[in-house]
């Protein structure tokens, strides 16, 4: 072997390698422990309305330990995402001394019946409000979906000037509203052909044909047929026959 020249370059450049792997090992141990590259800066940026500032601040003094280079940026990222309000957490070290935190917070669209808040991306997540806002009932795992629905269903009943209260998908998928004035709407399940958001535009657009001239509270309508609505109302459950059919 050590009269072979092919072999002999070999061997160094393996030994080269090595060392210098042992080399950059070593650096970055001393690295990770040195005082020479302290933190002297953590930068929380966001904009907090259910999260306390106070809460915020304590928590980025007793979650980071270290210098620049071994702050463990998963450790601090999970301390922040503990809060029930915070959606996202990005932290990022800037050279040489600094470390920055990026928090976002949830946006509360509607009540979750089984407990918690939905955002506004349709995910569901452990905190109260006390705001007034409308309520989801669904399936385990519908979240997204619910929200999806609600959106679309608050762009067809504008024009009556009802906004949704309660939005509520059955375990056989049915879906239900109810407004803020009161009236219960069954859409039912979507089917080939006929989506729920197709008789719900239906609906609104026979509104002040039909039922805008019908005096009283308006209760309760059925749109699950194909070429109409059945209609109840209180005053005519003391005296008749409670559904009529009106033709959309």
């Amino acid at each position: 072997m050590w009269n072979s020249p092919r072999l002999l370059n070999a061997t160094a450049s393996a030994l080269f390698a090595l060392a210098a792997l042992i080399g950059l090992f070593a650096a970055s141990q001393l690295a990770l422990r040195s005082s020479l590259f302290p933190l002297r800066e953590v930068s929380v940026r966001g904009a907090f309305r259910h999260t306390a500032s106070a809460d915020v601040e304590t928590a980025a003094r007793t979650s980071i330990r270290g210098n620049f280079f071994s702050v463990n940026l998963e450790d601090v990222r999970a301390t922040f995402e503990r809060f029930p309000w915070v959606r996202r957490v990005d932290v990022r070290r800037v050279w040489p001394d600094a470390l920055e935190v990026g928090i976002e917070e949830h946006v509360a669209l509607a009540e979750w019946s089984a407990g918690g808040l939905v955002n506004r991306e349709g995910e569901r997540f452990s905190a109260a409000s006390a705001e007034r806002l409308p309520v989801f009932t669904g399936p385990p795992g519908t979240e997204g979906e619910v929200t999806r629905r609600y959106r679309n269903f608050t762009g067809l009943l504008a024009p009556l000037g009802a906004p949704l209260a309660h939005l509520t998908l059955s375990p056989r998928f049915a879906w239900e509203l109810r407004l803020e004035s009161g009236l219960h709407v069954m859409l039912g399940r979507d089917v080939q052909g006929d989506p729920v958001e197709g008789r719900l535009a239906r609906f609104v657009n026979a509104y002040p044909r039909t039922l805008a001239r019908i005096s009283g509270r308006h209760e309760y309508v059925d749109l699950r047929y194909p070429n109409g609505f059945a209609l109840r109302l209180p005053e005519a459950e003391r005296s008749a026959p409670a559904v009529r059919d009106v033709k959309g």
